[in-house]
């Protein structure tokens, strides 16, 4: 038997910077505190530093196939990538600069300091939207319009990582499976990969 939630109950929401999420937000639990999802502001940034490799890489052929070298963390780069983005970075590039940006937006979670921290967010911004590169100043505007959700998270520290890593759980079965054709299947599956269920099995 199932029994309803109070909404008043719930304090935080982490999500990410979706308008028709917040506005079902603000209509069903008005009283709940939002906190942007870190994972989806990085995402922003990555998305921009892609755009700015990828017009640069039409006029200097030295960005073939460099694409993951400045999207993947820097703690799974191998040896050779490590040093060919090491190399990449010491150039003159216009992706080099984009990418020194987004590092530094992410140095914003390690801060405890909830004052130091909105000091360092908005020097931040400005650095970033004075970086005359076109995709990193709309992605740093969007994150200026979700600014009370961004900083939220100095008080809440929560993110989605639990349920992203469950997301992927779920994706990874329905790729091995090529999919369901009924959803009753699909329930099961997601009971298994992400429930803890546990099993008894006789002697």
């Amino acid at each position: 038997m199932s029994r309803d939630i109070d909404p008043a109950q719930i304090d935080v929401v982490c999500c990410d910077m979706c308008d028709p999420y917040l506005n079902g937000i603000g209509k069903h639990l008005a009283e709940a505190e939002v906190v942007f999802d870190r994972f989806h502001v990085m995402n922003l940034l990555n998305k921009a530093l892609e755009a700015v490799r990828r017009n640069e890489q039409r006029e200097n052929r030295i960005l073939k196939k460099s694409r993951f070298l400045w999207l993947k963390n820097p703690k799974n780069l191998t040896g050779n990538q490590e040093a060919r983005l090491e190399t990449l970075k010491c150039l003159d590039l216009r992706t080099a600069r984009a990418y020194q940006i987004k590092p530094a937006r992410a140095r914003f979670w390690e801060i405890r300091n909830p004052l130091k921290a909105i000091a360092y967010l908005k020097h931040w911004f400005f650095w970033a939207t004075h970086c005359r590169l076109e995709p990193v100043i709309r992605a740093a505007r969007t994150i200026k319009r979700y600014w009370k959700g961004v900083i939220n998270f100095l008080d809440a520290r929560v993110t989605n990582g639990t349920v992203e890593g469950l997301n992927s759980k779920i994706k990874t079965a329905m790729k091995r499976a090529d999919g369901f054709k009924q959803v009753v299947y699909l329930r099961t599956i997601v009971y298994l990969v992400a429930g803890r269920l546990t099993f008894s099995y006789p002697q």
